[in-house]
């Protein structure tokens, strides 16, 4: 049913974002029709997460708008094609031996890779970082747009590609994944991938010891990828270095994709110049993935680990750990390490003294709004009054709408809750947390004292 099928994906098209459809649907194919049930395919776990969770709706009125009236449908992953059998726990070695396992196998597609290629070129390139086990959310689903963007026409669009966000949240996954598909599509590409600090240290050294080749090694590349940028702060030479580098591979059309803990302009003696140019391809924000999103990272990195999790432990990690990716997967690896060891179910571990002791977020159902908002005066340098005030000093305006945040993330509040806390209408409170949420997007340092502050909420 090809021509209704294309029906079908032009209203799906018509409900969602750009951005999303481009990410999810461009790979969701029909497969049959069983008692009004469509069966659609998807390549990957990850996408079939996303299909079935945040865009069900989506997808549920363009079926019934279809000629077939469809009443529900069933997603399934389509791996015939690429397959391969991965038995892992801990992580994959650079030439895809096992370090450690556990009994189960599991099948999962995978991207037709030559690991060998990837990995001794001397690339830099880690072959585990791939973007079929990229988990996309409403967090970055726009840096994983513009990413496919840069693979399919390497230095045309998003050059340079520039993100940013705080530490664990998957920066360096995404990158190091367009460079591998780069060189899947491309082979005879020259991609390298290095840290700022690799840079620095190169450059010094060939400075120390006079050595040729360090220029020629990063202008004759076709794709340079460069992580933990904002370690550049203070290394004028090296600044003034990747500066020309930049322009020799720009002027070449060659891709330049950096990732950095925040904006150019927020790393402190960061020159000018460079500022600007790392500016000119439109900068992207990598946030905490929300809770949904949070879940099916679990799930694939527990199918990944060839390990079952039910959806109790799943929601209770997602719910408790918020900080960053990289606590969330090391909260489902001491679960699931301790569950193999006493051989028992990860869920009986949950209310585990070892489990939640080192969990502060577990406490967060204790915390009254009294508390809160009294750690956020603190904070603040403020009284509690102040934040329950009409004060609209900007500081103090600021800390309240800061308050009203913590209220919704934290405590799980209403607006019209919030209010009725804060002696506020609903709208007020709406406002508030809004111009927070779009300000996190671009102010580093906010994102920075919105972690402290939960730190001290969760502390005596």
């Amino acid at each position: 049913m090809p021509n209704e099928w294309q029906s079908v994906l032009d209203e799906i098209k018509n409900n969602v974002s750009e951005m999303a459809y481009e990410a999810y649907f461009v790979r969701f194919n029909f497969v049959s029709n069983e008692n009004d049930t469509l069966i659609a395919s998807v390549p990957n776990v990850f996408i079939k997460a996303q299909i079935e969770g945040k865009y069900h709706n989506a997808v549920l009125d363009a079926l019934k708008s279809s000629k077939y009236k469809f009443k529900d449908f069933k997603v399934i992953i389509d791996n015939k094609d690429n397959k391969t059998t991965v038995k892992r726990a801990v992580e994959i070695t650079p030439d895809n031996t096992p370090v450690s396992t556990f009994s189960k196998k599991i099948i999962i597609p995978t991207p037709n890779y030559d690991s060998k290629r990837l990995s001794s070129d001397g690339n830099g390139l880690n072959p585990k970082f791939r973007l079929s086990n990229y988990v996309v959310g409403s967090n970055n689903d726009l840096a994983v747009s513009a990413a496919h963007a840069v693979i399919e026409n390497p230095g045309m669009r998003y050059n340079p590609y520039f993100i940013y966000g705080g530490p664990g949240l998957g920066k360096t996954h995404l990158i190091q994944a367009i460079g591998n598909e780069i060189l899947a599509r491309n082979p005879d590409m020259n991609v390298l991938y290095v840290t700022i600090e690799q840079f620095y240290h190169e450059f010094v050294e060939a400075m120390r010891k006079k050595l040729d080749g360090f220029s020629e090694k990063y202008r004759k590349v076709d794709v340079l990828i460069i992580d933990d940028f904002q370690f550049i702060a203070n290394k004028e030479k090296s600044q003034d270095e990747f500066f020309h580098t930049f322009n020799e591979l720009q002027q070449h059309d060659k891709q330049i994709i950096v990732a950095s803990d925040r904006l150019p302009a927020q790393i402190a003696t960061i020159d000018e110049r460079l500022a600007s140019r790392l500016m000119m391809g439109v900068p992207i924000d990598i946030q905490m993935p929300d809770f949904e999103t949070r879940c099916a990272i679990l799930k694939s990195k527990a199918e990944l680990l060839g390990a079952e999790i039910d959806d109790k432990t799943v929601e209770f990690i997602a719910e408790n750990v918020r900080n960053n990716i990289r606590d969330l997967e090391g909260k489902l690896n001491q679960i699931l390490a301790l569950a193999e060891l006493r051989g028992v179910p990860a869920y009986e571990l949950i209310d585990d003294s070892y489990i939640t002791q080192s969990n502060i977020q577990t406490k967060r159902k204790t915390i009254s709004v009294k508390q809160l908002i009294d750690k956020v005066a603190k904070y603040y340098n403020l009284s509690s009054k102040d934040l329950l005030g009409t004060s609209r000093i900007k500081n103090i305006k600021t800390a309240r709408q800061i308050s009203m945040y913590l209220m919704k993330e934290e405590l799980g509040l209403s607006t019209v809750e919030i209010g009725r806390e804060l002696s506020k209408d609903h709208t007020t409170i709406m406002h508030g947390i809004k111009v927070i949420k779009n300000n996190l997007k671009t102010d580093f340092n906010l994102r920075e004292q919105i972690t402290d502050l939960r730190q001290k909420i969760y502390t005596s």
